[in-house]
């Protein structure tokens, strides 16, 4: 078939690709579902085994589907390239140097553990013992182009999966090249290969850590001289390319050379700006990725062997749960902690892919099993958000029996300052009180803030204050006075309702957003209510008149009376039931200004 110029195989793949992007994103955005799932879907329904097969029946099919699949795939592995590029600048070589305990520990121990109950169980139905370890080792693999934008690199969560991936992604060369020593035609050379592609590629990563301290910030600070953003972006990406063809030069995965090339960058002055330069091409670049993996998905084999499929991923994703979660527990890691980052890691990864493809080149495994295992990889890739949704409900429930307040808000508590929220605005009055040697406790949902907090000398308790029976734990009714700082209107106006009902002393201090929620708060029966907008604007004006020469003594004192006649404002307001119409007011003066 012959098209025309703008009918070529190129124009015609970019235009369902730019097409999925700007659809499926929104779309399912919109119905807070990963956009994961729908570039799988687009991948199955626009490739070669969807609709594409029937583009010689109906040529208009040729505008929306993909023919082109080489070309998309090296596209998507462009993609992965950029993902861990992105990572590595998230990153520096000293936190690098603190996580090898669990990168080294917990992550080959998953990987070894996970692969080893895998092959087992293959040896168990009848598989040969090389079949066994090659696709024990494939389906042990976890998704680093998945489970990183998901769960991020700073929380608890987050870490203990980068220090697994990480991990995985050091040992796949050495995998690939184990799984091609086991072919039958390459005997012992296979080893000797090994190890000379180890010795080679560590010796080229060396060299890289060393002339990249020296090189790059030569290099960027004369894009920067340029002050073109063209040359910026050009030269951020030809660091990517560079550093990823010489690793793959060495016998190492290019996506060594793009960790490499991110964690020397992080140590420069320019990561922030190279970052956020890449930031689109990375994600359009995942995109592509798993539309090739729908791709490489045939609806009617899916749904010829639907059952085997679901009980294989199901077999997988329950084996590495089981042992993630096994290994976190033994390292110390709370029992959420542990269950989240164990759903997250347990389906198979894009690089099962690739290790798949090499079983069957070493004649390991035969073409139908491998196609088998793609199919059930794909389904593992779409079910991962869904896995990282479940997984995240699931360990803030065991966080909030486990970990509550139950026996944390002892007796001495209840005599001091409530601060309800220890996010930013609830550190600060934490530390206004400790400086003039008051008395607090505080109170937050999210564990890895309160353990943060508690390292840092805090006194601070975990719990969810949106649960009636958390509030009735902390004895609020001896409590010298509540603070409500959460960032969350609707539940500082229940909770303020709530305790002043059976409080009826007790001073409650809240924030609020603006004029109107502060009328709703005091409607409520909030002691005191600040406006955010209000305490900003007045700062605001205090600090432009004193730099406009006005004695500081003057500026205070009308400061001053500002605050006390909007706040007496806003009291009467909220005895009128005025806060709609206060609302109203200030949006009309907001736009007039």
């Amino acid at each position: 078939m012959t098209h025309g110029a703008f009918g070529s195989v190129g124009y015609s793949d970019a235009l369902v690709i730019l097409g999925a992007a700007g659809l499926v994103i929104p779309a399912f955005a919109r119905l807070r579902i990963s956009p994961v799932i729908g570039f799988i879907l687009v991948g199955m329904l626009v490739g070669p085994l969807g609709l594409g097969q029937f583009v010689d029946r109906v040529p208009a099919l040729f505008y929306v589907t993909i023919s082109n699949s080489t070309a998309i795939s090296a596209f998507a592995e462009f993609g992965i390239v950029l993902l861990l590029f992105s990572i590595g600048l998230e990153l520096s070589f000293k936190r690098l140097w603190s996580m090898r305990g669990m990168v080294f520990g917990i992550g080959a121990a998953e990987l070894i553990g996970s692969a080893a109950i895998i092959a087992g169980g293959f040896l168990l139905f009848g598989s040969s013992l090389y079949a066994a370890i090659g696709l024990g080792l494939a389906l042990a693999l976890s998704s680093t182009a998945l489970v990183l934008p998901i769960s991020g690199t700073q929380s608890a969560v987050g870490k203990a999966a980068f220090s697994m991936l990480l991990f995985e992604d050091l040992a796949l060369v050495p995998i690939v090249f184990a799984l091609g020593a086991m072919a039958p035609n390459v005997g012992d050379d296979g080893w000797a290969n090994l190890v000379g592609v180890i010795m080679t590629g560590g010796i080229t990563v060396a060299v890289m850590l060393v002339g990249g301290r020296f090189i790059l910030p030569h290099l960027f600070a004369q894009a920067a001289r340029t002050k073109s953003s063209e040359v910026f972006l050009a030269a951020s990406l030809l660091v990517v390319m560079v550093s990823s063809l010489v690793t793959a030069a060495a016998g190492l995965s290019p996506i060594v050379g793009a960790l490499v090339a991110g964690l020397l960058i992080a140590e420069t002055d320019y990561h922030g700006e190279v970052e956020s330069m890449t930031e689109p091409f990375k994600g359009l670049a995942l995109g592509v990725f798993l539309i090739t993996v729908g791709m490489g998905i045939d609806p009617l084999a899916l749904a010829k062997q639907w059952g085997s499929l679901l009980l294989a991923i199901t077999a997988v994703i329950v084996i590495k749960t089981v042992m993630t979660a096994t290994l976190l527990r033994l390292a110390g890691a709370r029992r959420g902690v542990a269950l989240e980052t164990s759903m997250l890691m347990a389906s198979p990864s894009e690089t099962t892919l690739i290790v798949l493809g090499t079983a069957v080149t070493a004649r390991l495994i035969s073409t139908d099993i491998a196609e088998f295992w793609q199919m059930a990889t794909a389904i593992g890739l779409t079910v991962t958000p869904i896995l990282a949704r479940v997984g995240h409900d699931i360990a803030r429930r065991i966080e909030l029996r486990s970990g509550g307040l139950e026996a944390d808000i002892a007796a001495d508590d209840a005599s001091r300052t409530v601060i309800l929220g220890f996010g930013r605005v609830g550190r600060m009055v934490a530390e206004l009180l400790r400086s003039h040697d008051q008395p607090y406790v505080g109170v937050e949902s999210d564990i890895d803030i309160v353990n943060q907090a508690r390292r840092e000398g805090y006194v601070v308790r975990f719990g969810d204050v949106a649960r009636p029976d958390t509030l009735d734990r902390l004895r609020l009714g001896h409590a010298n006075a509540l603070i409500i700082t959460m960032d969350d209107p609707v539940l500082a106006v229940r909770i303020t309702r709530r305790v002043r009902g059976w409080a009826s002393n007790l001073p409650i201090i809240a924030r609020a957003r603006d004029t109107a929620h502060a009328a709703e708060l005091y409607s409520a029966g909030a002691s005191d209510a600040v406006p955010e907008t209000l305490e900003s604007s007045l700062h605001l004006a205090e600090t432009a008149l004193v730099d406009l020469g006005i004695a500081m003594g003057p500026v205070i004192a009308s400061v001053h009376q500002k605050r006390e006649d909007l706040q007496n404002e806003i009291k009467a307001a909220a005895k009128l039931d005025k806060a709609p119409r206060l609302r109203r007011r200030w949006l009309e003066e907001a736009t007039n200004s």
